[in-house]
């Protein structure tokens, strides 16, 4: 190959996503055409810079920008939908039920908190096992291959508030000292799925390292579900943000009979202490979303709160999609502002079940962990939450807002 076609073709291989490239080549090649070979690659090389400033201007990065969705879903009971989607690009499971250590995953393996730690990444997952559903742990350098380490948390005692299941593990370091707030629970469906049921309660434990061992602490008392609120069924934990001297936690609310899932914010100076509620949610309860991931982008100075959406068909309520709020003021939430991230017409695996998100950031993008089921058709009734695997999406850093905000 001549110098000039080889530099025709690095200018493609550089710049294939600018608008009108072979107009620039049309042009480089009049320049080149107008020098002698010896001339060529200095010609090229200030071409190449010229273009350079020009791509930077024009298009400074990748990102993944909030947009008008056209094809919204609707509801028969009539739910809030998004009106916007900030679609993630899907990579399928990377860590199925089956394997787990002692038949801890053997029923399906969900709800996933993820995390990094000095290089090496860290995953809570509810592993439905042969005996309940316990928080499970499994470790990765990479992301996407994951070794499971087995259960993390036992069944408490009978009569304790965690004895049916100890799940849902949701950590936070501070100094050296790692606290643990997990999802307990007295009562399940009956064998052999054993899934969690109200009241959805927030305990502790407490660990010098985020692979455990984790000890309980059932006389630290976080919060609690209270009658005739908004959260009398559901008060379970979510992420930890430290913002002016305290803790919030944005944590899963509920009521049942009807059932109303919506998220708040319980406030705290101090991990061991309990937490003060606030008395109003962040979002209506209309808008059925449970369970929280955050993400603080630094270029828009934006909080992004992943969620998971509840659905309706055929009178079963399952969790249909992944949505994100964005704000930036973590005080201060408008339900307008949601976006669709995952469901199944950007999902390549799972067909109708869209879980539990966990993000966490990895370069220049956001790894987006959830988890879903493979069956063709829609598992009926309880069968719904059983036979989960996690999968993995991705979305493009920074996130950027719909253009008219």
């Amino acid at each position: 190959m001549n110098s000039t076609n080889y530099d025709e073709c690095l200018l493609k291989s550089l710049f294939a996503p600018v608008d009108q490239i072979e107009v620039r080549l049309a042009k480089a090649r009049e320049q080149v055409n107008q020098h002698t070979p010896s001339q060529i690659h200095g010609v090229v090389a200030a071409l190449v810079s010229m273009l350079v400033a020009l791509t930077l201007v024009a298009q400074p990065t990748m990102a993944a920008s909030v947009q008008r969705d056209a094809d919204s879903v609707t509801y028969p009971d009539g739910r809030p939908a998004a009106p916007y989607r900030l679609a993630a690009r899907d990579t399928g499971p990377v860590l199925r039920h089956g394997s787990g250590p002692g038949q801890s995953d053997d029923l399906g393996a969900r709800d996933v908190w993820v995390w990094e730690h000095r290089g090496s990444y860290f995953m809570h997952y509810d592993g439905a096992g042969t005996n309940g559903w316990l928080a499970c742990l499994a470790t990765s350098p990479d992301l996407t291959n994951w070794i499971k380490q087995g259960p993390v948390l036992n069944l408490g005692r009978p009569g304790t508030e965690d004895s049916a299941s100890a799940s849902y593990g949701v950590t936070f370091a501070e100094g050296k000292d790692w606290h643990l707030f997990y999802l307990g629970t007295p009562h399940t469906s009956s064998a052999p799925d054993y899934v969690p049921a109200f009241p959805y309660l927030t305990l502790k434990a407490r660990s010098s390292s985020p692979a455990g061992p984790w000890v309980k602490q059932p006389d630290v008392i976080p919060f609690r579900p209270r009658p005739g609120t908004y959260y009398s069924a559901t008060a379970s934990p979510g992420q930890i943000v430290p913002q002016g001297g305290e803790y919030l936690m944005f944590f899963s609310a509920s009521t049942s009979e009807p059932t109303f899932r919506t998220l708040s914010i319980a406030r705290t100076g101090d991990l061991i202490d309990a937490w003060r509620i606030d008395p109003e949610p962040i979002l209506p309860a209309t808008e059925q979303v449970e369970n929280t991931s955050l993400y603080y982008e630094p270029k828009n100075r934006m909080w992004w709160l992943f969620t998971n959406h509840v659905g309706l068909r055929d009178g079963l309520e399952y969790t249909d999609a992944i949505w994100v709020y964005w704000t930036s003021d973590l005080n201060h939430w408008n339900q307008a502002h949601k976006a669709v991230v995952l469901d199944s017409r950007n999902c390549v695996w799972s067909r109708h079940i869209i879980g539990l998100p966990s993000v966490v950031k990895a370069g220049q993008r956001l790894a987006i962990f959830y988890d879903g089921n493979a069956a063709e058709r829609m598992p009926a009734g309880v069968k719904s939450h059983m036979n989960r695997d996690v999968g993995l999406a991705w979305l493009d850093l920074p996130l950027l807002p719909p253009p008219s905000e």
